[in-house]
C-alpha cells in the first residue's frame, strides 16, 4: 500500500491520445478510489491549473493522494506531486514532490533548464542541492501523462508492441517502458466503457511480483483517460478506479 500513490502517478503517464490539439485544458480533474484487497485504501487525484513561469504561462498539474478511514490510522499517506510545464511542447519547467507515506518522507523540487539539458534538484530535508544531465526529451513523472497523452502514434500500436520514454524520477533518467495488450469493453461507475489495455514493464522485487504485475486500462477515445489500474503486489493487491472526472476537453465515450 506504501507505493499506491506512485503508481497511480507512474501509470497515468500511458494516457495519451492520437490528435494534434491538446487531449486536455485547464479545468480538467480525476479523482481516483483505491482499494488494497477488500479494504477502501484512499483517494488520488490530479488536476491542471494555470501557473506563469518567467513571465510565460504554463499549465500547473497537481496531484494529491491520501489514505482514508481505519487506512489511515494503520498507515498514512499524504503525498504532492506537482509539474509545471510547456503549453506548446509539454517539456517541464518544475516540478515539486512532497510526500509522507508511513514515515517515510521526501521533500524536493526540480528546475529544468532545458537549453542545457540540466535540472536542478533541491532536497529541502536533506539540505541539499545538485545538477543532474538529463536526456533532451525528458519528462518528469507527472508532465509525462499530459504530454504523452498528445502523442501521435499510440493507436497505431499492435498488440505485443512497447513503447519507451524517458523520465526523471529519483534523481535519474528511468527508461519506461509499456506493452499495449489489446482492447477491451469494462464495466465502470459511468457504464460501459471501451479501454486500451497495457502492461507496463516494471522492476521485480519487494513491491512487484512480476515485471507484468501492472494492468491500465485507458478510455479508448481522444481524452485517453486512465480509468482503471490493477497491481499484483509482493503482499495483496491494488486496484484503483475512476471515482470522479470534470472538465475533460471532449466528452467521455460511454456505452448504453
Amino acid at each position: 500500500m506504501k507505493k499506491f500513490i506512485l503508481i497511480i502517478l507512474a501509470l497515468t503517464i500511458l494516457s495519451f491520445a492520437p490528435q494534434k490539439e491538446d487531449a486536455f485544458d485547464t479545468g480538467e480533474y480525476f479523482k481516483f478510489r483505491i482499494h488494497y484487497g477488500i479494504v477502501n485504501a484512499g483517494y488520488a487525484t490530479l488536476e491542471v491549473k494555470d501557473a506563469t513561469i518567467n513571465n510565460k504561462k504554463v499549465f500547473h498539474s497537481v496531484g494529491k493522494g491520501f489514505t482514508t478511514g481505519m487506512s489511515k490510522f494503520f498507515f498514512k499517506v499524504e503525498d504532492l506531486y506537482e509539474s509545471y510545464f510547456d503549453k506548446e511542447t509539454g517539456k517541464p519547467y518544475r516540478y515539486v514532490r512532497k510526500i509522507d507515506e508511513g514515515g517515510y518522507t521526501k521533500n524536493q523540487e526540480g528546475f529544468f533548464n532545458q537549453n542545457e539539458n540540466r535540472v536542478l534538484v533541491k532536497d529541502y530535508k536533506r539540505k541539499s542541492e545538485k545538477t543532474i544531465l538529463v536526456s533532451e526529451e525528458v519528462q518528469d513523472i507527472v508532465s509525462a501523462f499530459y504530454f504523452l497523452r498528445n502523442h501521435p502514434n499510440i493507436d497505431k500500436l499492435k498488440s505485443g508492441e512497447a513503447i519507451t520514454i524517458d523520465m526523471f524520477f529519483d534523481e535519474e533518467i528511468t527508461k519506461f517502458k509499456l506493452k499495449f495488450v489489446g482492447r477491451q469493453d469494462i464495466t465502470t461507475k459511468f457504464g460501459t466503457v471501451s479501454t486500451m489495455v497495457f502492461k507496463p514493464l516494471v522492476q521485480t522485487g519487494r513491491v512487484f511480483k512480476e515485471k507484468e504485475s501492472l494492468t491500465l486500462w485507458i478510455t479508448d477515445d481522444v481524452n485517453k483517460v486512465p480509468i482503471r489500474i490493477k497491481a499484483d503486489l509482493a503482499v495483496g493487491s491494488l486496484k484503483a478506479d475512476l471515482d470522479e472526472y470534470k472538465g475533460l476537453k471532449s466528452p467521455l465515450k460511454v456505452k448504453k
